[in-house]
């Protein structure tokens, strides 16, 4: 409305509940409209931060932070690290009711703002899509080498030793990739309704939204994509050698991913374990 003289104007983070406020365009003036309440919630005791860490190939990846204030960034602090990257989504730094419970404790919360998701824009997907889709992962295990202080000159900004890993559905497979290539590297991996077995979904094209998964992953039948999927794969690549604490979840009513994805994949690693 191009007589308005206001706009309403949303913020949020890590740290900070939404927040609503009118804004006045020719003042500056804002005046709040709504606010989710967070009984006992104090955002001054938390901080958070956006830091970048080095791909594999030099890119810079973002990396979002959160820890309770007195929690310092010096290698002793656990670590849950967080990504997706996927469908030019953005893993937005979103406020989340559970976090402030799991900073309480000591551990510092962080986002691997990885290729394949859209922070950076397009390019930034199309780095990490289709047989592409490999970058996801370099990135994202780039991300917690570099936070351990493992990267030729990076310092420890946390324990490298207790870095857990969590992503959920395309995240799920993030997470499953990454278990299976980089087993040593993480304490624990919670997989939540993890897309899995993707050369078998991928090849079924009965299964709702396989089809359009294609412009995504690949299509199988075409050889080059069927070996970039069967190459990381995490129902077709379990990790040899020692395994850390893995939580996989499933639903039975998920539209995207079916429960055997998740049943077959610990049945999978049971089998070779």
């Amino acid at each position: 409305d191009y007589r308005g003289g206001s706009v309403l104007i949303s913020e949020q983070s890590l740290i900070t509940p939404p927040r609503w406020s009118r804004l006045d365009l020719g003042t500056g003036e804002r005046t709040p409209v709504w606010r989710q309440q967070v009984p006992g919630h104090d955002a001054a005791r938390y901080r958070t931060e956006r830091l970048w860490a080095a791909a594999p190939d030099g890119t810079r990846i973002p990396v979002t932070l959160a820890r309770r204030a007195g929690v310092a960034l010096d290698g002793t602090a656990p670590c849950l690290l967080y990504g997706y990257g996927a469908y030019e989504s953005c893993a937005d730094p979103l406020f989340d009711l559970s976090l402030p419970s799991l900073l309480d404790r000591g551990v510092v919360y962080a986002i691997a703002h990885v290729r394949g998701g859209g922070e950076c824009g397009r390019a930034w997907w199309q780095q990490g899509r289709l047989r592409a889709k490999p970058t996801t992962f370099s990135d994202f295990i780039a991300v917690a080498d570099w936070l351990a202080g493992d990267v030729p000159g990076s310092r420890s900004l946390v324990d490298g030793t207790r870095i857990a890993c969590r992503g959920l559905s395309a995240g799920g497979l993030l997470a499953g990739a990454v278990y299976s290539r980089a087993p040593q590297r993480w304490r624990a991996v919670v997989a939540e309704v993890p897309f899995v077995d993707c050369v078998a979904s991928m090849l079924d094209p009965g299964i709702p939204l396989t089809v359009n998964e294609w412009d995504e992953w690949g299509d199988p039948r075409d050889p080059g994509d069927y070996a970039c999927l069967r190459s990381y794969s995490p129902y077709d690549n379990p990790p040899a050698g020692r395994r850390p604490a893995l939580l996989a979840t499933g639903t039975l009513h998920d539209p995207r991913v079916g429960i055997h994805e998740p049943a077959r994949w610990v049945a999978r690693l049971r089998e070779t374990g």
